[in-house]
């Protein structure tokens, strides 16, 4: 069987079943675990189906994060890569909108340590860590109030995105839940996509973070499309159809 065909069946096999295991789907199409992962990193990537731990799953429902606890302890060297990736982008005296993200937390570790920064954000995580460097910094932190969301420790809501208009920054940085070549960027929680995309409205330059686990998924949420997006911050560099997506768009990569 021609690759090209054993992916469509891979794909028509996942629609039906839901989500398989790579030994499954190797045993099924009679061939090799380490050629099953190669064909499904290519899947996922052109956005056809969605990788899980061991495995895939069919795009026919989107997906869901797990709690914001939980999202803390998944992927801690990735995250760590994206946040210095990111602080050799912000420089001293930016402004900088932040939102809620697992990744923004451990980012913001980083950048309280970057001078004279004034940051906008939704997220008492965020602030509570640059507001422990203030004295030091010299940063100036902007809190914007609105409804609480305890378990994601943010305020979110019309209230939250009202203040924004009191606000233009150089750069906005966004977590997001997805990033595929068809959807751009998506998010699960319709709260946050809601602030995500007021925030990108008021910066000039629109900084995306995801770790490679995220590419080739969709969440229900539109945050951005590539067009919107000035940069996409990663632990490494997409292949296939979203990376051919992002050089169209001209979107850099780091």
């Amino acid at each position: 069987m021609k690759p090209k065909d054993r992916r469509t069946g891979i794909a028509k096999l996942l629609e039906q079943s839901g989500e398989m295991t790579v030994d499954d789907l190797a045993r099924h199409f009679d061939v090799s675990p380490e050629t099953m992962r190669r064909d499904l990193g290519q899947m996922a990537e052109e956005g056809m189906i969605q990788k899980v731990h061991g495995g895939a799953r069919a795009l026919g429902r989107t997906f869901v994060e797990d709690s914001f606890q939980a999202r803390m302890q998944e992927e801690p060297l990735a995250k760590s890569v994206i946040a210095e990736k990111l602080c050799a982008v912000i420089r001293s005296g930016d402004t900088v909108m932040m939102d809620t993200g697992s990744t923004t937390v451990i980012a913001a570790e980083r950048l309280a340590q970057v001078p004279a920064l004034k940051v906008i954000t939704n997220s008492l995580s965020v602030a509570d860590i640059f507001g422990r460097h203030m004295a030091q910094s010299g940063t100036e932190l902007f809190l914007l109030g609105g409804s609480y969301a305890p378990g994601n420790h943010q305020t979110v809501g019309p209230d939250a995105i009202a203040q924004l208009d009191l606000y233009r920054a150089d750069h906005s940085v966004s977590t997001v839940t997805a990033v595929a070549a068809a959807e751009g960027a998506t998010n699960s929680n319709v709260h946050e996509a809601h602030l995500a995309r007021a925030m990108i409205a008021r910066a000039q330059n629109v900084i995306v973070l995801a770790h490679a686990a995220k590419f080739g998924r969709r969440a229900a949420f539109r945050v951005c499309g590539f067009e919107r997006m000035d940069m996409l911050i990663s632990d490494r560099r997409p292949e296939g159809a979203l990376a051919h997506a992002l050089d169209r768009a001209g979107v850099a990569v780091r």
